[in-house]
């Protein structure tokens, strides 16, 4: 269950694989949040595969650039879950859950900082 507050916020994200294989596909797909919290994301993102390679596996570890109003910040997160958007969402493409696996302190505090922005 979710223990964070969820707060919608549609800001612009880049997402690749994070892994030391030699890429025969693209570089990152970019898309933007529905929602973001502490501790995860809510991506919607227009394909679930960089080239034959799938985002969601459960192996898989996404390298998301998130541009914050102030700054970019970089995050390593572990898809949770995915799901094709249908013609009633507003949205089009594929909703994917990632749950933050790590961040530098640095971009971690303008992550929260940000976060606290949304509560007032």
């Amino acid at each position: 269950r979710r223990r964070a507050t969820r707060h919608k916020t549609r800001l612009a994200v880049a997402v690749s694989l994070l892994d030391a294989r030699p890429r025969a596909y693209p570089a990152a797909l970019e898309g933007h949040t529905r929602d973001l919290s502490s501790c995860g994301l809510a991506l919607i993102l227009p394909a679930i595969r960089l080239g034959e390679r799938y985002l969601t596996g459960d192996t898989h570890v996404l390298r998301i650039t998130l541009r914050l109003p102030a700054a970019a910040v970089q995050i390593h997160g572990v898809p949770a879950r995915y799901e094709r958007l249908g013609e009633d969402d507003e949205d089009t493409g594929y909703l994917v859950g990632v749950r933050i696996k790590e961040m530098s302190d640095k971009d971690r505090a303008l992550f929260e900082e940000y976060l606290r922005t949304l509560r007032t």
